[in-house]
Protein backbone atom coordinates (compact mmCIF):
# COMPACT_ATOMS: atom_id res chain seq x y z
CA UNK A 1 0.00 0.00 0.00
CA UNK A 2 2.88 2.69 0.94
CA UNK A 3 4.93 2.05 -1.86
CA UNK A 4 2.17 2.02 -4.45
CA UNK A 5 1.52 5.91 -3.56
CA UNK A 6 5.01 6.50 -3.58
CA UNK A 7 5.28 4.87 -7.26
CA UNK A 8 2.74 7.01 -8.28
CA UNK A 9 3.41 9.99 -7.15
CA UNK A 10 6.84 9.45 -9.22
CA UNK A 11 5.57 8.50 -12.10
CA UNK A 12 3.07 11.45 -11.79
CA UNK A 13 6.37 13.83 -11.46
CA UNK A 14 8.10 12.61 -14.27
CA UNK A 15 5.29 12.50 -16.90
CA UNK A 16 5.55 16.55 -15.79
CA UNK A 17 9.00 16.53 -16.69
CA UNK A 18 8.09 15.24 -20.22
CA UNK A 19 8.60 17.85 -22.99
CA UNK A 20 5.50 19.75 -23.73
CA UNK A 21 2.70 17.53 -25.92
CA UNK A 22 1.46 19.80 -28.91
CA UNK A 23 -2.06 20.63 -29.39
CA UNK A 24 -2.56 18.38 -32.02
CA UNK A 25 -1.19 15.25 -30.03
CA UNK A 26 -3.40 16.22 -26.76
CA UNK A 27 -6.29 16.10 -29.40
CA UNK A 28 -5.45 13.08 -30.64
CA UNK A 29 -4.98 11.35 -27.12
CA UNK A 30 -8.14 12.52 -25.84
CA UNK A 31 -10.08 10.91 -28.96
CA UNK A 32 -8.38 7.72 -28.43
CA UNK A 33 -9.24 7.94 -24.54
CA UNK A 34 -12.46 8.90 -25.71
CA UNK A 35 -13.39 6.11 -28.21
CA UNK A 36 -11.76 3.46 -25.76
CA UNK A 37 -14.05 4.71 -22.66
CA UNK A 38 -16.98 4.74 -25.00
CA UNK A 39 -16.24 1.12 -26.76
CA UNK A 40 -16.03 -0.27 -23.23
CA UNK A 41 -18.96 1.61 -21.76
CA UNK A 42 -20.86 -0.14 -25.07
CA UNK A 43 -19.28 -3.10 -24.95
CA UNK A 44 -21.40 -3.72 -21.63
CA UNK A 45 -24.23 -4.14 -23.94
CA UNK A 46 -23.09 -6.16 -26.47
CA UNK A 47 -26.05 -8.18 -28.53
CA UNK A 48 -26.79 -9.61 -31.35
CA UNK A 49 -29.13 -7.54 -33.06
CA UNK A 50 -27.06 -3.97 -33.75
CA UNK A 51 -29.89 -2.39 -35.58
CA UNK A 52 -30.30 -0.04 -32.77
CA UNK A 53 -27.48 1.45 -33.69
CA UNK A 54 -28.93 3.27 -37.00
CA UNK A 55 -31.74 4.57 -34.73
CA UNK A 56 -31.61 8.40 -34.21
CA UNK A 57 -31.89 10.03 -30.66
CA UNK A 58 -35.40 11.27 -30.55
CA UNK A 59 -36.32 12.63 -27.26
CA UNK A 60 -34.26 15.26 -26.20
CA UNK A 61 -35.14 16.05 -22.11
CA UNK A 62 -36.19 19.79 -21.18
CA UNK A 63 -34.29 22.22 -19.31
CA UNK A 64 -35.94 21.69 -15.98
CA UNK A 65 -36.85 24.32 -13.44
CA UNK A 66 -33.86 24.89 -11.97
CA UNK A 67 -31.08 24.30 -14.88
CA UNK A 68 -30.65 28.12 -15.78
CA UNK A 69 -27.82 27.27 -17.86
CA UNK A 70 -29.62 24.99 -20.02
CA UNK A 71 -32.80 27.02 -20.37
CA UNK A 72 -30.57 29.88 -21.55
CA UNK A 73 -28.99 27.81 -24.10
CA UNK A 74 -31.88 26.65 -25.37
CA UNK A 75 -33.48 30.04 -25.48
CA UNK A 76 -30.58 31.52 -27.59
CA UNK A 77 -30.25 28.27 -30.34
CA UNK A 78 -34.04 28.79 -31.14
CA UNK A 79 -33.72 32.39 -31.43
CA UNK A 80 -30.81 31.87 -33.28
CA UNK A 81 -32.95 28.65 -35.37
CA UNK A 82 -35.84 31.59 -35.98
CA UNK A 83 -33.22 34.10 -37.64
CA UNK A 84 -32.44 31.36 -39.63
CA UNK A 85 -35.67 30.52 -40.62
CA UNK A 86 -36.32 33.80 -41.47
CA UNK A 87 -33.45 34.96 -43.54
CA UNK A 88 -34.64 31.88 -45.47
CA UNK A 89 -37.54 33.75 -46.55
CA UNK A 90 -38.24 35.99 -49.47
CA UNK A 91 -38.05 39.47 -48.81
CA UNK A 92 -40.11 42.09 -50.45
CA UNK A 93 -37.12 43.53 -52.81
CA UNK A 94 -37.10 39.17 -53.91
CA UNK A 95 -40.69 39.38 -53.74
CA UNK A 96 -40.96 42.00 -56.72
CA UNK A 97 -37.86 40.55 -58.20
CA UNK A 98 -39.92 37.68 -58.66
CA UNK A 99 -42.67 39.32 -60.22
CA UNK A 100 -40.50 41.20 -62.48
CA UNK A 101 -39.61 37.67 -63.90
CA UNK A 102 -42.71 36.20 -63.92
CA UNK A 103 -44.01 38.85 -65.72
CA UNK A 104 -41.19 38.83 -68.50
CA UNK A 105 -42.17 35.64 -69.39
CA UNK A 106 -45.81 35.54 -69.91
CA UNK A 107 -46.74 33.20 -72.50
CA UNK A 108 -49.29 34.45 -74.36
CA UNK A 109 -52.56 34.80 -75.04
CA UNK A 110 -53.82 36.20 -72.31
CA UNK A 111 -57.00 35.17 -70.94
CA UNK A 112 -58.85 38.31 -70.34
CA UNK A 113 -56.85 40.46 -67.99
CA UNK A 114 -55.05 37.15 -66.86
CA UNK A 115 -51.32 36.91 -67.79
CA UNK A 116 -50.75 32.84 -67.94
CA UNK A 117 -46.87 31.03 -67.94
CA UNK A 118 -46.18 27.76 -69.23
CA UNK A 119 -44.22 24.78 -67.61
CA UNK A 120 -41.04 25.45 -69.70
CA UNK A 121 -40.87 29.16 -68.53
CA UNK A 122 -42.08 28.35 -65.42
CA UNK A 123 -38.96 26.29 -65.32
CA UNK A 124 -36.65 28.79 -66.69
CA UNK A 125 -38.33 31.60 -64.16
CA UNK A 126 -36.95 29.38 -61.59
CA UNK A 127 -33.76 28.96 -62.84
CA UNK A 128 -33.29 32.52 -62.68
CA UNK A 129 -35.34 33.50 -59.86
CA UNK A 130 -32.43 32.33 -56.96
CA UNK A 131 -32.33 29.84 -54.82
CA UNK A 132 -34.98 31.24 -51.92
CA UNK A 133 -37.66 30.43 -54.52
CA UNK A 134 -36.04 26.92 -55.52
CA UNK A 135 -38.90 25.20 -53.24
CA UNK A 136 -41.76 26.66 -55.48
CA UNK A 137 -41.06 25.82 -59.03
CA UNK A 138 -41.61 22.29 -58.86
CA UNK A 139 -43.85 20.54 -60.97
CA UNK A 140 -46.34 19.48 -57.86
CA UNK A 141 -47.01 23.05 -57.25
CA UNK A 142 -47.65 24.04 -61.31
CA UNK A 143 -49.98 20.62 -61.49
CA UNK A 144 -51.54 22.14 -58.35
CA UNK A 145 -52.50 25.27 -59.70
CA UNK A 146 -53.21 24.02 -62.96
CA UNK A 147 -56.94 24.20 -63.83
CA UNK A 148 -58.35 24.12 -67.62
CA UNK A 149 -56.42 26.55 -69.91
CA UNK A 150 -56.40 24.79 -73.05
CA UNK A 151 -52.45 25.30 -73.52
CA UNK A 152 -51.26 23.99 -70.19
CA UNK A 153 -50.50 27.52 -68.36
CA UNK A 154 -50.82 28.36 -65.01
CA UNK A 155 -52.38 32.08 -63.68
CA UNK A 156 -49.28 34.19 -63.03
CA UNK A 157 -51.08 35.88 -60.17
CA UNK A 158 -52.43 32.65 -58.66
CA UNK A 159 -48.94 31.58 -58.66
CA UNK A 160 -47.59 34.52 -57.15
CA UNK A 161 -50.71 34.49 -54.40
CA UNK A 162 -49.70 31.10 -53.61
CA UNK A 163 -45.42 32.39 -52.57
CA UNK A 164 -47.24 35.32 -50.84
CA UNK A 165 -49.61 33.36 -48.86
CA UNK A 166 -46.69 30.41 -48.53
CA UNK A 167 -43.99 33.21 -47.13
CA UNK A 168 -46.58 35.15 -45.39
CA UNK A 169 -47.71 31.35 -43.51
CA UNK A 170 -43.53 31.03 -42.64
CA UNK A 171 -43.24 34.19 -41.48
CA UNK A 172 -46.31 34.09 -38.79
CA UNK A 173 -44.90 30.60 -37.49
CA UNK A 174 -42.04 32.22 -36.82
CA UNK A 175 -43.70 35.42 -34.86
CA UNK A 176 -45.55 32.79 -33.30
CA UNK A 177 -42.64 30.91 -32.16
CA UNK A 178 -40.95 33.80 -30.54
CA UNK A 179 -43.66 33.86 -28.45
CA UNK A 180 -43.47 30.15 -27.28
CA UNK A 181 -41.48 30.14 -23.87
CA UNK A 182 -41.71 26.50 -23.45
CA UNK A 183 -40.36 25.93 -27.34
CA UNK A 184 -43.12 22.97 -27.72
CA UNK A 185 -45.16 24.33 -30.78
CA UNK A 186 -48.11 25.57 -28.22
CA UNK A 187 -49.02 29.07 -27.18
CA UNK A 188 -50.07 29.21 -23.25
CA UNK A 189 -52.45 32.42 -22.49
CA UNK A 190 -49.91 34.79 -21.62
CA UNK A 191 -47.84 34.09 -24.87
CA UNK A 192 -51.18 34.83 -26.79
CA UNK A 193 -51.63 38.49 -24.50
CA UNK A 194 -48.06 38.94 -25.20
CA UNK A 195 -48.01 38.12 -29.12
CA UNK A 196 -51.42 40.18 -29.42
CA UNK A 197 -50.26 43.39 -27.12
CA UNK A 198 -47.45 43.57 -29.20
CA UNK A 199 -49.20 43.10 -32.58
CA UNK A 200 -51.48 45.91 -31.66
CA UNK A 201 -49.26 49.31 -32.92
CA UNK A 202 -48.53 47.55 -36.08
CA UNK A 203 -52.62 47.75 -37.09
CA UNK A 204 -53.62 50.85 -38.39
CA UNK A 205 -57.46 49.64 -37.62
CA UNK A 206 -56.77 50.16 -33.79
CA UNK A 207 -54.90 53.22 -33.94
CA UNK A 208 -58.14 54.94 -32.12
CA UNK A 209 -57.96 52.85 -29.24
CA UNK A 210 -57.28 54.24 -25.79
CA UNK A 211 -54.06 52.45 -23.68
CA UNK A 212 -56.44 51.91 -20.79
CA UNK A 213 -58.33 49.86 -22.68
CA UNK A 214 -55.77 47.52 -24.55
CA UNK A 215 -55.78 44.96 -21.76
CA UNK A 216 -59.54 44.29 -22.15
CA UNK A 217 -59.00 44.32 -26.04
CA UNK A 218 -55.87 41.27 -25.60
CA UNK A 219 -58.06 39.73 -23.49
CA UNK A 220 -61.15 39.97 -26.23
CA UNK A 221 -59.25 38.83 -28.72
CA UNK A 222 -56.96 36.06 -26.72
CA UNK A 223 -60.50 34.42 -25.58
CA UNK A 224 -61.56 34.09 -29.24
CA UNK A 225 -58.64 31.91 -30.21
CA UNK A 226 -58.94 29.76 -26.84
CA UNK A 227 -62.66 29.47 -27.44
CA UNK A 228 -62.06 27.88 -30.05
CA UNK A 229 -58.61 26.30 -30.17
CA UNK A 230 -58.80 24.78 -26.73
CA UNK A 231 -61.70 22.85 -26.51
CA UNK A 232 -60.78 20.68 -23.62
CA UNK A 233 -59.24 23.89 -21.99
CA UNK A 234 -55.48 22.64 -21.31
CA UNK A 235 -54.46 26.06 -21.36
CA UNK A 236 -52.73 26.09 -24.70
CA UNK A 237 -53.10 25.72 -27.96
CA UNK A 238 -50.72 24.35 -31.32
CA UNK A 239 -49.35 26.95 -33.01
CA UNK A 240 -50.38 25.39 -36.39
CA UNK A 241 -53.65 24.85 -35.17
CA UNK A 242 -53.76 28.77 -34.73
CA UNK A 243 -52.74 29.38 -38.66
CA UNK A 244 -54.71 26.63 -39.72
CA UNK A 245 -57.65 28.78 -38.56
CA UNK A 246 -58.65 31.93 -39.97
CA UNK A 247 -58.86 34.21 -37.40
CA UNK A 248 -55.15 35.18 -38.01
CA UNK A 249 -56.59 36.29 -41.51
CA UNK A 250 -59.36 38.04 -39.08
CA UNK A 251 -56.23 39.92 -36.89
CA UNK A 252 -54.07 40.91 -39.93
CA UNK A 253 -57.18 42.54 -42.16
CA UNK A 254 -56.53 45.64 -39.18
CA UNK A 255 -53.18 46.18 -41.55
CA UNK A 256 -55.82 47.46 -43.94
CA UNK A 257 -56.37 51.37 -43.28
CA UNK A 258 -59.65 51.27 -45.81
CA UNK A 259 -61.32 48.53 -43.60
CA UNK A 260 -65.51 48.81 -44.84
CA UNK A 261 -67.76 49.61 -41.82
CA UNK A 262 -69.56 45.93 -42.87
CA UNK A 263 -66.24 44.02 -42.46
CA UNK A 264 -65.72 45.87 -39.22
CA UNK A 265 -68.61 44.98 -37.72
CA UNK A 266 -68.29 40.62 -38.61
CA UNK A 267 -64.49 40.91 -37.15
CA UNK A 268 -64.34 39.83 -33.66
CA UNK A 269 -61.09 41.33 -33.32
CA UNK A 270 -62.02 45.14 -34.97
CA UNK A 271 -62.26 47.99 -32.30
CA UNK A 272 -65.99 48.83 -32.77
CA UNK A 273 -66.38 44.64 -32.41
CA UNK A 274 -64.30 44.70 -29.03
CA UNK A 275 -65.77 48.35 -27.87
CA UNK A 276 -69.67 46.72 -28.81
CA UNK A 277 -68.61 43.77 -26.65
CA UNK A 278 -67.53 45.31 -23.37
CA UNK A 279 -69.40 47.87 -23.72
CA UNK A 280 -72.52 45.43 -23.32
CA UNK A 281 -70.70 43.88 -20.52
CA UNK A 282 -70.21 47.32 -18.75
CA UNK A 283 -74.12 47.52 -19.74
CA UNK A 284 -74.97 44.46 -17.86
CA UNK A 285 -73.22 45.52 -15.03
CA UNK A 286 -75.91 47.50 -13.07
CA UNK A 287 -73.95 47.94 -9.59
CA UNK A 288 -70.47 48.60 -11.49
CA UNK A 289 -68.66 45.82 -9.30
CA UNK A 290 -66.95 44.82 -12.51
CA UNK A 291 -68.59 41.50 -12.37
CA UNK A 292 -72.62 39.84 -13.37
CA UNK A 293 -74.69 38.60 -11.29
CA UNK A 294 -76.64 35.76 -12.33
CA UNK A 295 -80.01 39.02 -12.31
CA UNK A 296 -77.74 41.12 -14.25
CA UNK A 297 -76.63 38.18 -17.11
CA UNK A 298 -80.05 37.86 -17.74
CA UNK A 299 -80.84 41.06 -19.18
CA UNK A 300 -78.15 39.58 -22.09
CA UNK A 301 -79.37 40.16 -25.74
CA UNK A 302 -83.25 40.18 -25.74
CA UNK A 303 -82.95 39.34 -22.30
CA UNK A 304 -85.31 36.36 -23.28
CA UNK A 305 -82.83 33.27 -21.51
CA UNK A 306 -84.50 31.30 -19.21
CA UNK A 307 -83.57 31.13 -15.77
CA UNK A 308 -83.09 27.22 -15.86
CA UNK A 309 -80.56 28.32 -18.60
CA UNK A 310 -78.91 31.04 -16.59
CA UNK A 311 -78.65 28.62 -13.27
CA UNK A 312 -76.61 26.33 -15.71
CA UNK A 313 -74.62 29.01 -16.51
CA UNK A 314 -73.70 29.97 -13.05
CA UNK A 315 -73.07 25.99 -11.88
CA UNK A 316 -70.87 25.21 -15.03
CA UNK A 317 -69.00 28.13 -15.28
CA UNK A 318 -66.13 29.94 -13.65
CA UNK A 319 -67.52 32.00 -11.09
CA UNK A 320 -66.38 34.65 -7.76
CA UNK A 321 -68.70 34.54 -5.27
CA UNK A 322 -71.30 33.99 -7.83
CA UNK A 323 -70.60 36.08 -10.33
CA UNK A 324 -68.81 35.53 -13.29
CA UNK A 325 -65.64 37.81 -14.77
CA UNK A 326 -65.16 39.51 -18.04
CA UNK A 327 -63.33 36.28 -19.23
CA UNK A 328 -66.16 34.15 -18.36
CA UNK A 329 -68.57 36.30 -19.56
CA UNK A 330 -66.59 36.48 -23.59
CA UNK A 331 -67.06 32.56 -23.08
CA UNK A 332 -70.50 32.80 -23.03
CA UNK A 333 -71.49 35.84 -25.73
CA UNK A 334 -68.66 33.38 -28.18
CA UNK A 335 -70.67 30.33 -27.39
CA UNK A 336 -74.33 31.94 -28.14
CA UNK A 337 -73.60 33.99 -30.96
CA UNK A 338 -71.56 31.03 -32.93
CA UNK A 339 -73.97 28.47 -32.52
CA UNK A 340 -73.25 26.44 -35.59
CA UNK A 341 -69.98 25.56 -34.24
CA UNK A 342 -68.32 22.79 -32.99
CA UNK A 343 -67.10 24.52 -30.02
CA UNK A 344 -70.09 26.57 -29.30
CA UNK A 345 -72.39 23.50 -29.42
CA UNK A 346 -69.67 21.63 -26.88
CA UNK A 347 -70.25 24.66 -24.69
CA UNK A 348 -74.17 24.61 -24.82
CA UNK A 349 -74.53 21.13 -24.79
CA UNK A 350 -72.45 20.88 -21.05
CA UNK A 351 -74.68 22.95 -19.68
CA UNK A 352 -77.99 21.31 -21.50
CA UNK A 353 -76.61 17.23 -19.80
CA UNK A 354 -77.87 17.94 -16.63
CA UNK A 355 -77.01 14.79 -15.43
CA UNK A 356 -73.57 14.58 -17.13
CA UNK A 357 -74.45 11.46 -18.87
CA UNK A 358 -72.99 12.35 -22.19
CA UNK A 359 -76.03 12.69 -24.19
CA UNK A 360 -79.91 14.48 -24.08
CA UNK A 361 -82.80 12.08 -23.20
CA UNK A 362 -86.92 13.25 -23.13
CA UNK A 363 -86.05 13.93 -19.69
CA UNK A 364 -83.66 16.81 -20.25
CA UNK A 365 -85.40 18.28 -22.59
CA UNK A 366 -88.33 18.87 -21.19
CA UNK A 367 -86.37 19.74 -18.14
CA UNK A 368 -85.17 22.99 -19.98
CA UNK A 369 -88.60 23.43 -22.27
CA UNK A 370 -90.70 23.97 -18.86
CA UNK A 371 -88.85 27.18 -18.50
CA UNK A 372 -90.09 28.35 -21.90
CA UNK A 373 -93.31 27.36 -21.42
CA UNK A 374 -93.27 29.44 -18.10
CA UNK A 375 -92.44 32.22 -19.65
CA UNK A 376 -94.93 31.41 -22.63
CA UNK A 377 -97.64 31.96 -19.88
CA UNK A 378 -96.43 34.99 -18.41
CA UNK A 379 -96.52 36.90 -22.06
CA UNK A 380 -100.39 35.46 -22.74
CA UNK A 381 -99.17 33.52 -25.43
CA UNK A 382 -100.50 30.11 -25.89
CA UNK A 383 -98.28 27.34 -24.32
CA UNK A 384 -96.88 24.50 -26.97
CA UNK A 385 -97.26 21.09 -26.10
CA UNK A 386 -94.11 19.19 -24.90
CA UNK A 387 -94.54 15.99 -27.18
CA UNK A 388 -94.79 18.31 -30.35
CA UNK A 389 -91.32 20.25 -29.59
CA UNK A 390 -89.89 16.78 -28.43
CA UNK A 391 -90.70 14.74 -31.86
CA UNK A 392 -89.64 17.96 -34.08
CA UNK A 393 -86.27 17.91 -32.21
CA UNK A 394 -85.90 14.19 -32.47
CA UNK A 395 -86.70 14.71 -36.29
CA UNK A 396 -84.25 17.96 -37.06
CA UNK A 397 -81.46 15.72 -35.03
CA UNK A 398 -82.61 12.17 -36.36
CA UNK A 399 -79.58 10.97 -33.28
CA UNK A 400 -78.34 7.20 -33.85
CA UNK A 401 -80.06 6.35 -31.14
CA UNK A 402 -83.91 7.45 -31.15
CA UNK A 403 -83.83 8.13 -27.68
CA UNK A 404 -80.85 10.15 -27.18
CA UNK A 405 -79.15 13.10 -28.22
CA UNK A 406 -75.07 13.29 -28.07
CA UNK A 407 -73.31 16.55 -29.22
CA UNK A 408 -71.80 14.51 -32.32
CA UNK A 409 -75.65 13.84 -33.09
CA UNK A 410 -76.19 17.73 -32.70
CA UNK A 411 -72.94 18.81 -34.61
CA UNK A 412 -74.19 16.35 -37.98
CA UNK A 413 -77.54 17.49 -37.81
CA UNK A 414 -76.41 21.03 -38.91
CA UNK A 415 -79.48 22.29 -36.75
CA UNK A 416 -77.89 22.62 -33.23
CA UNK A 417 -78.34 26.04 -33.11
CA UNK A 418 -82.06 25.82 -33.90
CA UNK A 419 -82.70 23.14 -31.51
CA UNK A 420 -80.24 25.06 -28.70
CA UNK A 421 -82.31 28.33 -29.42
CA UNK A 422 -85.99 26.61 -28.99
CA UNK A 423 -84.29 25.34 -25.53
CA UNK A 424 -83.20 28.16 -23.84
CA UNK A 425 -83.84 31.27 -25.17
CA UNK A 426 -88.29 32.51 -25.73
CA UNK A 427 -87.13 34.78 -28.36
CA UNK A 428 -85.45 31.99 -30.35
CA UNK A 429 -87.98 29.84 -29.81
CA UNK A 430 -90.59 32.12 -30.76
CA UNK A 431 -88.53 32.50 -33.95
CA UNK A 432 -88.49 28.90 -34.72
CA UNK A 433 -92.23 28.69 -33.64
CA UNK A 434 -93.32 31.14 -36.50
CA UNK A 435 -90.64 30.86 -39.06
CA UNK A 436 -94.08 30.03 -41.52
CA UNK A 437 -95.38 33.44 -40.68
CA UNK A 438 -91.80 34.96 -41.04
CA UNK A 439 -91.11 33.68 -44.35
CA UNK A 440 -94.43 34.23 -45.51
CA UNK A 441 -94.45 38.57 -44.57
CA UNK A 442 -91.01 38.20 -46.16
CA UNK A 443 -92.33 36.66 -48.73
CA UNK A 444 -95.89 39.10 -49.09
CA UNK A 445 -94.01 42.31 -50.49
CA UNK A 446 -93.13 39.60 -53.99
CA UNK A 447 -96.27 37.48 -54.55
CA UNK A 448 -99.17 35.92 -52.85
CA UNK A 449 -98.35 33.31 -50.90
CA UNK A 450 -100.22 30.17 -51.22
CA UNK A 451 -101.85 28.57 -48.10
Amino acid sequence: GAMDWKRRLRGRLAARRAPKKSEQELKDEEMELFTKYYMEWKGGRKSGNTSYMNIPRFYYRLPAEDEILLQKLREESRAVFLQRKSRELLDNEELQNLWFLLDKHQTSPMIGEEAMINYENFLKVGEKAGPKCKQFFTAKIFAKLLHNDPYGRISIMQFFNYVMRKVWLHQTRIGLSLYDVAGQGYLRESDLENYILELIPTLPQLDGLEKSFYSFYVCTAVRKFFFFLDPLRTGKIKIQDILACSFLDDLLELRDEELSKESQETNWFSAPSALRVYGQYLNLDKDHNGMLSKEELSRYGTGTLTNIFLDRVFQECLTYDGEMDYKTYLDFVLALENRKEPAALQYIFKLLDIENKGYLNVFSLNYFFRAIQEQMKIHGQEPVSFQDVKDEIFDMVKPKDPYKISLQDLINSSQGDTVTSILIDLNGFWTYENREVLVASDNDNTADVDD
